[in-house]
């Protein structure tokens, strides 16, 4: 029986208030409006951003809602004036949006389309949720809501993908692995022969890793506390893999004593503002790049010495890997079916919906590099 112009009743992970865990709840999923989609999700990763979501305490206002933007499913049906896509259609959610028609999007250099700072309202483009839950409106992370077995996105935040693609690996495509590999790519710019070093060895961190090796660094240094995960990193590409804790000078000095001359690129994804000036300082001094990759806050304060700008050093920012995400996310799924890079070594754990919590924790405590969530 057709769902198509129907409200759906399924499962999804809501967030009811801040500091507890998700809940399981039925929810109502409304048809999708003029331009909508509405998509049943297949697989959805468990991004940082969300854990850091979850311990924010400046957004009293955003509950309850439903987090997950980074996911793959197939359409269920679509509003008036979709004509990208149609049912059965498999696709990636983009939390990144390509209107085509934004200052940025008609520049063939940007990617960020200024319909992402709608997407920052948790709510639809007419200021109203397509999700209810006992009654209450609930909101929508991203304008995506990937913690769900159904949900409601804009045309413009979807790509179709070839019909091959196993959504349960290029879910990761969504996010994580692009916003990764891209940084190395398309923002930094790596070099063949170059030295790079990457703080933070979550997904995203190993995704620039991947990028670095594709690009032809001899040289990549991964840098985290968590000594567990160098295996991976080295499994990925890493050369060598250090822990800040293990020196008694600060890590900066130890990349140049172990350099010579300091790292030409470097990469920060982790989103801590102590970390990025180390990142920074670490460059070399006469060209050294680096490309903050994690999320900071809002109320975030970068303190960085003056006089290491009295150089050639170069600090970016980057946002899913400088990739047009409608334009090139099919050509990256495209990519990996033809085996042009792999994404299994970034999924350490699938689990069902129902076992979020199970999933948050292992995220928590640095066990988990990315978990695939079916719901």
């Amino acid at each position: 029986m057709s769902t198509a112009g129907k409200v759906i009743k399924c499962k999804a992970a809501v967030l009811w208030q801040l500091n507890k865990p998700f809940s399981i709840e039925e929810v109502e999923v409304a048809p999708p409006k003029a331009h909508e989609v509405r998509i049943k999700i297949v697989a959805t990763g468990l991004c940082g951003t969300e854990m850091k979501m979850l311990a924010r305490t400046d957004l009293p206002g955003l509950y309850p809602i439903i987090l997950g933007h980074e996911g793959a499913g197939i359409v269920e049906s679509v509003g008036g004036g979709v004509n990208t896509v149609k049912p059965g259609d498999k696709v990636i959610i983009l939390f990144l949006p390509q209107c085509g028609e934004c200052s940025s999007c008609l520049n063939s250099g940007e990617n960020y389309c200024i319909k992402l700072k709608q997407s920052k309202t948790a709510l639809m483009s007419d200021g109203t949720s397509r999700f209810t839950c006992k009654g209450k409106s609930v909101k929508q992370f991203a304008a995506t809501s990937t913690f769900t077995e159904y949900t409601v996105v804009r045309e413009d935040s979807i790509a179709k993908i070839d019909a091959s693609a196993p959504l349960e690996k290029v879910c990761l495509i969504s996010c994580g692995f692009s916003t990764g590999f891209g940084a190395a790519i398309n923002t930094a710019k790596v070099t063949p022969g170059s030295t790079c070093a990457v703080f933070g060895l979550g997904g995203v961190g190993l995704s620039v890793i991947m990028g670095c090796k594709a690009a032809g660094a001899a040289r990549i240094i991964g840098v985290d506390i968590n000594k567990d995960k160098f295996k991976k990193a080295e499994e990925v590409g890493a050369t060598e893999c250090i822990s800040p804790q293990d020196f008694k000078k600060p890590i900066q000095e130890v990349l140049f004593d172990m350099t010579g001359a300091g790292v030409e690129f470097c990469f920060e994804v982790i989103g801590n503002p102590d970390t990025v000036a180390a990142a920074v300082a670490s460059c070399n001094e006469s060209h050294g790049v680096c490309v903050i990759v994690g999320l900071m806050s809002a109320t975030d304060q970068v303190r960085i010495h003056g006089n290491l700008f009295f150089s050639g050093r170069t600090l970016k920012g980057s946002v899913f890997g400088g990739w047009k995400s409608r334009e090139h996310v099919p050509k990256l799924v495209s990519d990996y079916i033809e085996k042009k890079f792999n994404l299994e070594p970034l999924i350490t754990h699938t689990l069902n919906l129902d076992k979020i919590n199970e999933a948050s924790e292992l995220m928590k405590t640095g066990k988990c590099i990315r978990c695939v969530l079916l719901p």
